[in-house]
């Protein structure tokens, strides 16, 4: 089978079209053709080496994937032959809390092997069954992007209809938090630099700010919330965002701390968390039955994702150039 190994070819990390055997699923097992696969900021830091160490060499990247079960081993009664489903992205995580060490055993991550390959081996455990009307182009944008929104609004936030949400920028977990939120009945407000992106926004019933010239948009969030603050604020900045997500959100009100783009490090005012008695809650994905829970909710309500572009298997290399850009809206998808 072809798969991509990541490489550090050029001294950065890259990615190498290699063949390898094609497994054969094992007691329990599920083997998967993989029909497309989709990029998180996560896999971009993986491939260029930028996770630290301890990521095994020729690691296959890409932790969200789907397909159809092309063979299962003994014992396996959850999904059978035929069957169309995506891995998920924590394979130990089935529900509850993540034990210890659990969150670190994620696919396309560490030791464990990705989707960007036309075969992969999944435990029976770690796979779910995909919204009946999506495309595999739509599954394969779940695993990570989805779960994690659904996870900061619903399962740790208990989003409600005439609650306020704040999303920033437009990525792959923002959007899905933009239409989760708006799937609840709550109102959006989301933050931009690019003035392009805003008609867009908007369209999917969002609010918008431009945060290049509205760069203290944390007051902005205040005046249109008539000086309540936001009740949910996902932030996906990390160290140059949540100072001014602890300036925009209520008293009692949910902070979700999910990416890093702006920075690791950086200093926090415990007294903004004090004095709003905030929530503020780090969100590593979710669960199978999140992500289950998730899928359900999409069926019911005939939701789709938002694809910005696919690409061929070969062109692999070209969509995480893509990514690094920065241009897209929505989900970038490989088409295997």
């Amino acid at each position: 089978m072809k798969a991509y190994e990541i490489t550090n070819k050029g001294g950065e990390g890259a990615l190498a079209l290699v063949d390898r055997p094609k497994p054969s699923p094992g007691p329990g097992e599920v083997l998967i053709r993989v029909r497309a696969a989709s990029l998180n900021y996560r896999d971009l830091l993986t491939i260029r080496g930028r996770m630290g160490a301890g990521t095994k060499p020729g690691l296959i990247p890409l932790s969200d994937g789907a397909g159809e079960v092309a063979e299962v081993g003994s014992g396996v009664t959850r999904v059978r032959a035929g069957d169309r489903v995506a891995g998920i992205f924590t394979p130990g995580w089935i529900s509850g809390r993540p034990r210890r060490g659990v969150a670190d055993a994620s696919l396309g991550g560490g030791n464990t092997d990705g989707m960007l390959r036309e075969y992969a081996l999944l435990h029976e455990s770690a796979v779910v069954h995909i919204p009946k009307h999506f495309s595999f182009e739509e599954a394969a944008t779940l695993p990570c992007a989805a779960v994690t929104a659904w996870n900061a609004l619903v399962a740790a936030g208990h989003v409600a209809a005439g609650e306020t949400v704040v999303v920033q920028g437009t990525g792959g977990v923002s959007i899905f938090g933009l239409q989760f939120a708006r799937m609840s009945g709550a109102r959006v407000i989301a933050t931009t630099g690019s003035e392009n992106k805003m008609a867009r926004l908007r369209e999917l019933g969002a609010e918008v700010i431009n945060y290049k010239t509205t760069p203290d948009w944390d007051k902005r969030v205040m005046e249109l919330t008539d000086g309540e603050g936001a009740d949910h604020i996902l932030d996906v900045g990390g160290a140059g965002t949540l100072a001014h997500a602890l300036q925009a959100i209520r008293s009692g009100g949910f902070i979700t701390v999910i990416g890093l783009l702006t920075g690791m490090s950086g200093e926090i005012n415990p007294l903004g968390i004090l004095f709003r008695a905030a929530h503020v809650v780090g969100i590593r994905v979710g669960s199978r039955e999140m992500f289950e829970d998730m899928n359900r909710a999409i069926e019911s309500n005939r939701m789709r994702p938002v694809i910005d572009r696919v690409f061929q298997f070969e062109e692999a290399p070209a969509a995480l150039d893509y990514l690094a850009s920065g241009r897209h809206f929505g989900k970038i998808c490989i088409r295997v």
